[in-house]
């Protein structure tokens, strides 16, 4: 498995605790990018600008990317530039939010 399938993987285990759903079926993760030395740096979002949680799921995107040992260090970067909207969402999470 490549390295940013893993990542995409681990990034599956982090929740929006609002919504109970993944941040990478929700599309907020914008951009994954390896360098050689195996530094990665993650451009994210938020639902909202004003998320009360920002520190938490920031805090959870970190560490699940740095629980691989591949992995030297991590930087997540929140940028709001496109702002998320729901068409970013996977089939899967408009189900969820749906109850089916």
């Amino acid at each position: 498995m490549e390295l940013k399938e893993k990542i995409l993987e681990q990034l599956k285990q982090v929740i929006d605790p609002e919504l109970n759903i993944n941040v990478v079926d929700l599309g907020l993760i914008y951009k994954i990018d390896i360098k050689e030395n195996m530094n990665v740096y993650i451009e994210m979002t938020l639902t909202t600008p004003g998320c009360p949680l920002h520190d938490s799921i920031t805090s959870g995107v970190k560490h699940a990317v740095a629980y691989l040992d591949e992995v030297n260090d991590v930087e997540v970067l929140m940028v709001w530039h496109p702002a998320w909207s729901p068409d970013r969402m996977s089939e899967e999470a408009m189900k969820q939010l749906r109850g089916y």
